[in-house]
């Protein structure tokens, strides 16, 4: 396979354990325009003295510092020709930083079932979130995106190579692009 799309920024997200990483590290190996993959994780995992834990109300102004630096990060990237695959947990909630670059940014939302959802993070192990609760409420968060329901894809049962193919050609499609 073989992606271009050079210039431009595709955040890949979704619950955890919809499958972002690995579809965000495969993308980034294939051939055609050069790619940088910028895992939104490691941006919180930055702050190191002072660090609010995302999820809690107190956390707004810090999460908002965290994603104008990925999107300019992001979109230096992008700006020198790279496609650049931003895999994490960005909810509409968070694209504002996003829409004011002035790059094309494709927003897909990887869905699988709750259950599934639950599972794989339960079976990862180490240092991820493996709280069902943690999850369930992340997978609310994602279950209904109003005006950008059209960003949603199924998953769940497709293969590590089919789901790629789907997002290739959701990206390839035009139709995954925020206005901006």
């Amino acid at each position: 396979m073989r992606v271009e799309h050079g210039g431009e920024i595709l955040i890949l997200t979704g619950t955890p354990g919809a499958g972002k990483t690995t579809i965000a590290t495969a993308l980034a190996a294939l051939d055609g325009a050069p790619k940088v993959h910028l895992h939104a994780d490691d941006f919180w995992h930055f702050i190191k003295h002072g660090a609010i834990e995302p999820y809690l109300p107190e956390a707004h102004r810090q999460n908002g510092i965290v994603l104008d630096v990925l999107a300019g990060a992001a979109a230096r990237y992008a700006a020198g020709g790279y496609l650049v695959v931003v895999d994490g947990i960005v909810g509409p909630w968070f694209l504002d930083a996003f829409e004011a670059v002035a790059v094309p940014v494709h927003y897909i939302v990887l869905r699988p079932p709750l259950a599934v959802a639950i599972e794989r993070c339960g079976a990862r192990g180490g240092d991820t979130l493996s709280d069902p609760g943690a999850i369930a409420a992340l997978h609310t968060q994602f279950a209904d995106l109003r005006t950008l329901e059209r960003h949603a894809v199924a998953t769940g049962e497709d293969s590590r190579d089919d789901l790629l193919s789907r997002v290739i050609a959701a990206v390839n499609s035009g139709s995954y692009r925020l206005a901006g």
